[in-house]
Formats: C-alpha cells, structure tokens, sequence
C-alpha cells in the first residue's frame, strides 16, 4: 500500500469547485487578496474552472489530511494571442491552512511546470498591502514590476495593486 504524502497536488475536478469557491469567498472578507467585496457562487465560477484545463492553463488543488487546503490557477494574460507565452498565477489557501507552506509547494510547483505548459513570464496581481503575498512570491523570485496606485476601493479605503513578475522559460 503507497502512502499518500502530507500534501499532495493534482488537477482540480468539478466536484472540486465548490470547495476551491469556498476558500475563495473565505478570503473575501479580509480585504487582501481579491478585489471581490461580496461571495460569489459555484455557477458564477463554472466558466472560469471550464477555461482550465492541465496541459495548458492548469488549475491545481491542494490536498492534506484534511481535504482541500488550498488551490493555485494559471490564467491566461490579457487574452492576445501575443501573450500566449505569460500567466497570471493566483494562489488561495484556507484560513485554516495558511502559513504551513501550502502556498510556497503550490507555488513552486507551478514555476517547475511553467517551461512544460509552454509558459515563459508568471505575474502575480497582489495588492500591495498583502505582505503575505507579497512574500510569498518574493520568495520565488518574483520582483515588483510595476504599480496602479489607488486603483481599487475596498470598505472606502484606496488600494495599490503590485504586478511582479517573473521570466520562467
């Protein structure tokens, strides 16, 4: 009998997206991570999961003895043909689950892949007052490549969206 290790990665399946929006809409209320302000819904996302697929714009989910930790998405840059070869990387985890190295397996997963899946450039699209984020894909060798200062309003207050990025291939 194989063990399965203390945290395992695959593609995410259908029946995953009820849990992958659940741990999107936990991340709603704290203001840091997505510029949503209200929980979306399982049918609202049915599109963007259907837009995944693992050979080319993987959407992974994250698994420990619990279930379903966290998940990570490569999303398609600006929609050219031009920017085939960039990808915007989004990484969520449980409240429950952060700060135990989910976010950094997903991550680096996902730059070990990228040459594979025929990706040259990652972004990450983080608000600038997300120090966790923003760590974590500093620890991966991204840098800041730009900034849109005050471009969101959440709760009436103005955020700065960093881009950093990275070349991969």
């Amino acid at each position: 009998m194989t063990t399965r290790p203390a945290l395992f990665i695959r593609d995410a399946t259908a029946a995953d997206l009820p849990r992958i929006v659940a741990i999107y809409n936990d991340s709603i209320p704290g203001r840091l991570a997505t510029a949503d302000v209200e929980p979306v819904t399982v049918e609202q996302r049915r599109a963007w999961f259907e837009r995944h697929s693992p050979g080319h714009r993987p959407l992974w989910v994250a698994e420990n003895e619990k279930g379903i930790a966290g998940w990570l998405s490569f999303e398609s840059f600006y929609g050219r043909p031009a920017y085939d070869a960039t990808v915007e990387l989004s990484v969520y985890v449980a409240n429950t689950d952060q700060r135990r190295g989910i976010g950094d397996h997903l991550l680096r997963r996902a730059l070990d892949r990228a040459p594979v899946l025929g990706v040259k450039t990652a972004l990450g699209f983080i608000f600038a007052h997300n120090e966790p984020s923003l760590a974590l894909f500093r620890r991966h060798g991204f840098a800041e490549w730009g900034r849109y200062p005050d471009i969101a309003v959440l709760d009436g207050v103005e955020r700065t969206l960093a881009v950093l990025g990275k070349r991969v291939g």
